[in-house]
C-alpha cells in the first residue's frame, strides 16, 4: 500500500501544477507539503531527516541572497557597460563571452542570478526580437548545464550532491564537477559558438526583447526564502521516495534513464531528480538520469530555472520559445547520447 500511496502523491505532484494555478504560483510551498506527506507515508520521520532538509538548502540560499544583492546594486550600470562592450568587440564576439561567462561561472553565481544578468543584458543588446529569443534560448541550456557543475548552481544539483552524499560515493561539492565537466564545459563552448553565429547572422530592426520587470530589495528577499523551501521540500520529498526508487527507478538501464527524463521539458528538473536519483544507483545512471534531466529541461519554459526567469522577465511567449528550443535540444540530446554511450 505503500508504493501505491506514493504513486498517487507522486502523479499529483506531476499534474497539479498543471491543472490548477494557485500551485504553479505557489510551487515551493507545495513541494514542500509533497515532500512532508511523503516522508509521512513512509515513516521515515527522524532527526537527521529533519537536520538534513534544514541543512541542505542554506549553501544554495545564501548564494542566491548574496549574489541578489550584488546584482541588485550592481544592475543599473549594467546597461552603458553592455552598449560599450559591445561596440568595441563586435555583437558575435559579445554574445560569444557573455553566453561562455554566464553557462561556466552559473554553477557558482547561481542559474537564478545568470537569468536575471542574461535578461538585464538582452534588453541592452540591440538586435532583431527573433535573434535575441533565440540567444536567450541558447543562453538558458548552456546555464542550465553550467549550473549543475556545483550544489550552488541550482536546486537539482544540490539535491544530486546531498542524495549522494552518503556512502558509495560521499559526494562533495565538486563531485558533479569531477563527472560531468568533460560534458558540460565543450557543450557551453558549443552553445557560446551558437549564440555568436545566431548574432552575425542578425539582420533588420524591428521589435526588440525588454525586461517588464525590476528587482528590487523585497524581490531578492522573498527569491531566497522560496529557494530554501523550494529545496528543503525536495530534501523531504528524496527521503520520502527512497522505497519507490529503489524498488522502480534503481534499476533501469542508463540510456532508459537518459531518455526517459525529456519529460523534465515540462516538469521541473529539480523535482525529477528529488524523486529518481539513488545513492544504490551506478555512477553510468547517474550522469546519464542528470545530463538527461539537463539538457531536457531547456526545451520548454517549465523546465528550468533560467527558462522560467528569462521568459518571465522578457515577454518571450512559450511558443516562441518551443519553436526553437525543442529541435535545438532534441539534436543536443541526441549528440549527449552518442557521447554517453563512447564514455561508459
Amino acid at each position: 500500500m505503500v508504493h501505491i500511496y506514493l504513486l498517487v502523491l507522486l502523479a499529483l505532484i506531476l499534474l497539479l501544477p498543471f491543472l490548477v494555478r494557485s500551485v504553479e504560483e505557489q510551487m515551493e510551498y507545495f513541494l514542500f507539503a509533497a515532500g512532508a506527506a511523503a516522508v509521512t507515508i513512509t515513516s521515515s520521520w527522524s532527526v537527521h531527516a529533519v537536520i538534513e532538509a534544514a541543512k541542505t538548502p542554506l549553501i544554495i540560499t545564501a548564494a542566491v541572497l548574496v549574489s541578489g544583492i550584488i546584482f541588485e546594486l550592481f544592475s543599473g550600470k549594467i546597461a552603458s557597460a553592455v552598449e560599450k562592450m559591445s561596440s568595441g568587440t563586435g555583437k558575435p564576439l559579445f554574445v560569444f563571452l557573455m553566453i561562455l561567462v554566464l553557462g561556466l561561472f552559473s554553477s557558482f553565481f547561481t542559474a537564478i542570478i545568470a537569468a536575471l544578468l542574461l535578461s538585464e543584458i538582452i534588453s541592452h543588446i540591440n538586435l532583431p526580437r527573433d535573434s535575441e529569443i533565440k540567444i536567450v534560448v541558447i543562453s538558458c541550456f548552456a546555464i542550465g548545464l553550467g549550473a549543475i557543475l556545483t550544489p550552488v548552481g541550482e536546486p537539482l544539483s544540490t539535491i544530486v550532491t546531498a542524495k549522494l552524499s552518503a556512502e558509495p560515493f560521499n559526494a562533495g561539492f565538486f563531485f558533479l564537477f569531477e563527472k560531468l565537466w568533460i560534458f558540460v564545459v565543450p557543450a557551453i563552448i558549443f552553445f557560446a559558438a551558437a549564440g555568436a553565429f545566431t548574432a552575425a547572422r542578425a539582420k533588420g530592426g524591428g521589435e526588440k526583447l525588454k525586461e517588464n520587470k525590476k528587482e528590487g530589495l523585497a524581490s531578492v528577499l522573498l527569491r531566497t526564502v522560496k529557494v530554501y523551501i523550494f529545496v528543503a521540500g525536495l530534501v523531504l520529498l528524496g527521503t520520502g521516495f527512497r522505497p519507490l526508487v529503489e524498488t522502480y527507478i534503481a534499476g533501469l538501464p542508463y540510456y532508459f534513464l537518459y531518455w526517459i527524463n525529456i519529460v523534465s521539458a515540462v516538469l521541473d528538473n529539480a523535482t525529477l531528480a528529488a524523486a529518481e536519483i539513488s545513492p544504490v544507483m551506478s555512477i553510468l545512471q547517474i550522469k546519464s538520469a542528470v545530463l538527461g534531466l539537463a539538457i531536457a529541461g531547456g526545451m520548454l519554459i517549465p523546465g528550468n530555472i533560467p527558462n522560467i526567469i528569462s521568459a518571465n522577465k522578457l515577454g518571450i511567449k512559450s511558443s516562441e520559445w518551443a519553436r526553437f528550443a525543442l529541435p535545438l535540444g532534441a539534436a543536443v540530446m541526441a549528440v549527449f547520447f552518442v557521447f554517453i554511450m563512447a564514455a561508459k
